[in-house]
């Protein structure tokens, strides 16, 4: 099943990933009904997706949580290990601490997506409220087309490609807000005139609003034609300056989607 690691505990990392998805309602299946499959079912994954999630938060809490039962009438089974059963006791203490907040607050609706939103803490500096328009589905492989969901972001348009097992844990379908990010790494700026047809992935025309020289190259910070600030990188030495026309790229495989 799963083995003891030596790292620390830390249900904080564990929680980290957010109510939202299906990783703590697989744990709290398998809690319930003692079976793995069961809990897939109940939460409405493929028995793969489910132990992804189970994989996914033993790694980030470092101890094991799930372990394997032998023998008896069913055949065996699995149940939570104590780390397990007090990894979902704060999961819930968690919940009920944020309703509170944001009922003493008064808030609730487009305020309390905004909260989670920017709860979110992460060294990607490219942040974008999303809303999902639709999923292709290509074997393992699952294209998510995203259009921006508020204000000067609405009028982005970008695609992700996950597996088929993080869209199921995610719960992702067409309306579902979700939050797209994309470290300025993985974001290629070119200018306008050298950047050639369209080409498969993300593209984005846009202008110049800051060029900062580096070594290993400039970093631009551009202000995208949809409406959207985005950071990315251009090749040392690219010439670029402020109020120059360039077009910003990222694969898709490079927008990393969270549902908050």
């Amino acid at each position: 099943m799963m083995h003891l690691m030596q790292s620390p505990v830390s249900f904080k990392d564990a929680l980290g990933h957010g109510m939202a998805d299906k990783r703590i309602d697989i744990l709290r299946q398998i809690g319930q009904g003692g079976s793995i499959s069961q809990a897939a079912r109940a939460v409405g994954v493929s028995y793969k997706a489910a132990w992804q999630a189970l994989d996914t938060l033993t790694n980030l809490a470092g101890v094991a949580l799930v372990e394997r039962v032998v023998g008896g009438v069913g055949g065996g089974g699995a149940r939570l290990t104590p780390a397990g059963r007090q990894l979902l006791a704060t999961a819930d203490a968690v919940q009920q601490a944020r309703s509170a907040v944001l009922v003493g607050l008064g808030e609730g609706g487009d305020a309390d997506a905004a909260v989670a939103r920017l709860s979110v803490r992460t060294s990607m500096r490219n942040q974008w409220p999303c809303t999902v328009q639709a999923m292709e589905s290509r074997g393992q492989i699952v294209r998510v087309h995203l259009r921006g969901a508020v204000g000067a972001v609405a009028g982005l348009a970008v695609c992700s490609r996950i597996t088929r097992e993080s869209a199921e844990l995610l719960g992702l379908r067409p309306g579902l807000p979700v939050q797209a990010l994309c470290k300025a790494t993985a974001v290629h700026v070119l200018p306008l005139a050298a950047a050639g047809a369209a080409q498969d992935g993300n593209r984005w025309p846009g202008r110049a609003v800051r060029v900062s020289r580096g070594e290993l190259g400039d970093e631009v910070a551009a202000q995208l034609d949809a409406g959207v600030q985005m950071v990315g990188f251009a090749a040392a030495g690219s010439g670029l300056r402020a109020r120059s026309r360039v077009v910003l790229a990222a694969e898709e495989s490079a927008i990393v989607l969270a549902v908050v």
